[in-house]
């Protein structure tokens, strides 16, 4: 049996162009993991996840979207059809996952070790609704959760102070 995870490097999912993406190579880096969707009313937030991106990514800020399309049919494109509207819409640059269930028994193993490393209000494993966020530091470890209507830069401290640590 295989050992259990203990950091984000031990996972890897599918780039919205369908290639593998092994976290192992952002080793070292903060990451954002972020919860998409295309149709929601969060959706502008894409615009300050991509100011977020354009502005730290230098200094070793990854933001990486997963598209979802649980909360209320938000997301039912192809991957190309999501990759197209955010590029169009908003300019993401940043990376961008195939889409993934992040909730119960089928939800993507990254997202079942985020939210039991980050639990929700209460407790909560689950994640509610499109555009939870996970800060993640350069050491792999979960720093913390931010709700949907957590707005990309008002976690602008947080990035810094997670960019300024070491692994």
């Amino acid at each position: 049996m295989a050992a259990a995870p203990t950091s984000i490097y031990d996972f890897e999912a599918l780039s919205i162009e369908g290639k593998p993406a092994h976290l192992d190579t952002q080793r070292g880096k903060v990451l954002l993991i972020v919860n998409t969707a295309s149709a929601c009313g969060f959706t502008p937030q894409f615009a300050g996840l991509e100011a977020l991106w354009e502005s730290y990514r230098d200094q070793g800020l990854v933001v990486l979207g997963f598209p979802s399309n649980e909360f209320g049919a938000q997301d039912p494109g192809s991957d190309g059809e999501i990759a197209s509207f955010c590029q169009l819409n908003y300019g993401v640059s940043f990376p961008m996952m195939s889409k993934v269930k992040v909730n119960g028994g089928a939800a993507h193993p990254l997202w079942k070790w985020l939210t039991n490393e980050a639990p929700g209000f209460l407790g909560s494993k689950a994640v509610k609704w499109n555009f939870t966020k996970f800060l993640v530091g350069r050491d792999g470890a979960v720093r913390k959760r931010y709700a949907p209507t957590d707005k990309p830069e008002s976690i602008r401290a947080d990035i810094e102070a997670a960019l300024a640590a070491h692994a």
